[in-house]
């Protein structure tokens, strides 16, 4: 089950992000972008990256934090997954949705998911 993604602690995992950065992109379900900021946030020897990593993790804090709970909630929370494409879908929804589809086809590539059940889900992702 899905569990709702709270405003105050993505907003404290961001701000976080000054001593261990990204923790706040994998708790927001986005582990590419939780990577882009961890690996080099952790390797020292890229210190101009390092650096870089803290900084964009702290603009996500601020961001968070002045974007509001209620955008915040619907661009994290959203609605289900089958109303992403209706004309009213915000880029950001369609997105998270790719996104899942994509990670389906890695766990079918990757053999941990048969092809029948990549197609199940993908159709649930689709509403149809």
């Amino acid at each position: 089950m899905r569990h709702p993604k709270q405003h105050a602690v993505a907003i404290a995992l961001a701000f976080a992000g000054i001593v261990v950065p990204g923790l706040h992109r994998f708790y927001l379900g986005q582990p590419g972008w939780g990577a882009g900021y961890l690996i080099p946030g952790l390797l020292w020897a890229a210190f101009p990256v390092g650096l870089l990593v803290r900084v964009a993790s702290v603009c996500d804090g601020l961001i968070y934090l002045f974007q509001g709970a209620e955008t915040f909630h619907q661009r994290f929370n959203g609605t289900h997954p089958g109303d992403l494409l209706s004309p009213s879908s915000e880029p950001n929804q369609v997105r998270q949705m790719v996104e899942a589809i994509r990670q389906l086809d890695t766990l079918r590539q990757d053999g941990l998911i048969t092809e029948y059940e990549f197609e199940q889900q993908r159709r649930q992702l689709l509403g149809s």
